[in-house]
């Protein structure tokens, strides 16, 4: 028979005098008293840390090498115990790349959302960019009404300049009669001269048809040599009157209008943690460090040889003698005059670099006899900071020039434009990511399955055998964030800007979604910068937790709470 109570005899660590105490297993069990009578003594460095021990003494010698050795607390003996977790009043990770997402483990599920059922998009001009096969653009294109007709174009060159007389050549040489050039209609025998200066655009024409579900053949067959011809794009120009609609179509994740090609879809692609999708900019981490001019600078009235650019400080050798030599002759200024009283051209000049132009540097070698001049162009005082901070191995120099550097906030949720350009009821994952939590959970409950969502070229379905599960972990782990009363968190909110008791409360949320049973949970005032409103929800929270087959143990001095108990 399963013991009823988790019993313990003689605590006496820290300021416990030999007490003994019989606690319900499989309750909510709340630890009172004033400051310092050893709630915390009893909870977390009597019950959990003998919890504990009894775990690490459970592993092989092996494993227990790397965990070091943990002491028996003040106690005679300790019985009914299960495996214990603390959830402490701690910030959850000081790791940058944490988010309350990545935490809470929902940016998994996020990932594997978008990747499967996300509409992707060209991040170039933002037209939709579908993946279809050559039967499905032939089912598509036989829903026209019957009698349409259409002429099916290989497109071979999107805006791009040249002749391109050998192309023509080729296609005629394939058998191919006509071509459709910036819109007209050529005969490949007697191709025009085109302007080489001038952007073009050249489709061939592979066939001119009308629609009739007896012709599917022939258009099957027209199809798939458009795309054999184009590599995998294909326009269909469908006639209605004296208009033209154009129809593109793609057997790749391309977009045909830029010539944009996307990489095939995978959660990875929306990881921030992965090379594979995050920002270029500022690397996954939601900030980067810039160079920030004004820090650059010091009083204006000083010259450069006085040293008024300050990682220069007051410049010698190469820096004074070839590079600002260089610089005052090619705009003109003396390098001894103050700052201020510089040309605008010349102070753009040393702090952004010459552009184009090359200045020319003198230089002495060796003891100084020799001497001459090479000709570079100057990157500017800015660029060259960036670059060292970049570039250098040395802690101290970095050091040194991170007080010149600004930390700017990436406008791109930490993912790559391309990631970004993937949405679904036309949000990105940088857009539900910036909803607060109760905002996101409202969003995935309102998704329809199995039901088209959007209009137009947008207009797509969720399947309900790929995004039902998916969306149930969603709603799940939302759900019990807002349920321990962090509804007005973001889930990119940095794990290391939260408080002790979010940190908590999401940590809580985290245990009620792995749903483990039989196990001793210890928290740490739960209640503590919750809202009253909220505090009912926590209970609440705390007594499922508690219903699911665990023992819970509250350190807390909040009424309500023990009343609960």
């Amino acid at each position: 028979m399963a013991q009823e109570f988790l019993v313990v005899r003689g605590a006496r660590e820290h300021n416990l005098r030999n007490i003994d105490v019989e606690l319900p297993r499989g309750g909510l069990v709340v630890i009172t008293g004033l400051s310092g009578s050893g709630k915390s003594s009893l909870a977390f460095d009597t019950i959990y840390a003998e919890g504990q021990r009894r775990y690490v003494e459970s592993l092989s010698a092996y494993a227990r090498q790397f965990l070091g050795l943990m002491e028996k607390p003040d106690v005679d003996s300790i019985e009914g115990l299960s495996p214990a977790i603390s959830i402490e009043q701690k910030t959850v990770s000081r790791n940058p790349r944490s988010t309350v997402g990545t935490v809470t483990e929902v940016y998994d599920y996020l990932r594997l959302f978008w990747a499967r059922v996300g509409v992707p998009h060209c991040p170039k001009c933002s037209r939709p960019v579908l993946r279809q096969s050559a039967s499905q653009i032939v089912e598509q294109l036989l829903l026209l009404d019957e009698g349409t007709k259409i002429q099916v174009l290989a497109p071979l060159v999107r805006g791009r300049k040249g002749e391109f007389r050998d192309l023509f050549e080729k296609a005629r040489k394939q058998g191919f009669v006509r071509a459709m050039v910036d819109g007209e209609m050529i005969d490949l025998a007697d191709p025009p001269v085109l302007n080489r200066y001038e952007n073009h655009d050249i489709s061939i024409v592979v066939d001119r048809l009308v629609i009739r579900p007896e012709d599917r053949e022939r258009l099957a067959d027209s199809v798939e040599t458009a795309l054999r011809a184009a590599e995998g794009t294909l326009e269909v120009l469908e006639m209605k009157g004296r208009k033209r609609v154009s129809h593109l179509f793609s057997e790749f994740y391309a977009c045909a209008h830029c010539g944009i090609s996307l990489p095939e879809i995978e959660p990875r692609q929306f990881s921030f943690n992965s090379p594979y999708g995050a920002c270029e900019e500022c690397g996954g981490l939601g900030t980067s460090k810039h160079v920030n001019p004004d820090l650059l600078l010091a009083d204006g009235s000083i010259s450069l040889l006085e040293g008024v650019v300050l990682p220069w400080g007051a410049p010698t050798g190469h820096l004074r003698n070839s590079v600002i030599a260089g610089l005052a002759a090619a705009y003109e200024f003396e390098p001894n005059s103050p700052w201020n009283k510089l040309p605008e051209e010349a102070r753009h000049a040393i702090m952004y670099g010459s552009g184009r132009m090359k200045i020319r540097f003198p230089y002495r070698a060796g003891s100084g006899k020799a001497q001459g001049n090479y000709e570079d162009v100057w990157d500017g005082v800015i660029e060259n900071v960036e670059r060292r901070y970049q570039e250098t191995k040395s802690d101290t120099v970095r050091t040194q020039l991170h007080e010149y550097m600004s930390t700017l906030t990436c406008a791109g949720s930490r993912l790559r434009a391309e990631s970004l350009a993937v949405t679904i009821a036309g949000r990105s994952l940088g857009a539900v990511v910036d909803l607060s939590i109760g905002e996101a959970l409202g969003f995935f409950r309102d998704l329809p399955v199995d039901q088209p969502i959007g209009s137009g070229p947008d207009r797509h379905v969720l399947h309900g055998e790929i995004a039902t599960p998916i969306l149930k972990e969603i709603q799940e782990r939302l759900g019990f964030l807002d349920d321990v009363g962090l509804s007005y968190l973001t889930l990119g909110r940095s794990a290391d800007s939260l408080s002790g008791g979010e940190s908590q409360r999401i940590r809580l949320a985290t245990q009620i979604g792995s749903r483990l049973v039989g196990v001793l949970y210890i928290l740490d005032e739960p209640s503590v910068g919750l809202h009253q409103k909220d505090n009912q929800r926590l209970l609440k929270t705390l007594q499922a937790l508690r219903d699911l087959g665990n023992t819970v143990i509250v350190v807390e001095h909040d009424e309500e709470t023990i009343r609960v108990a």
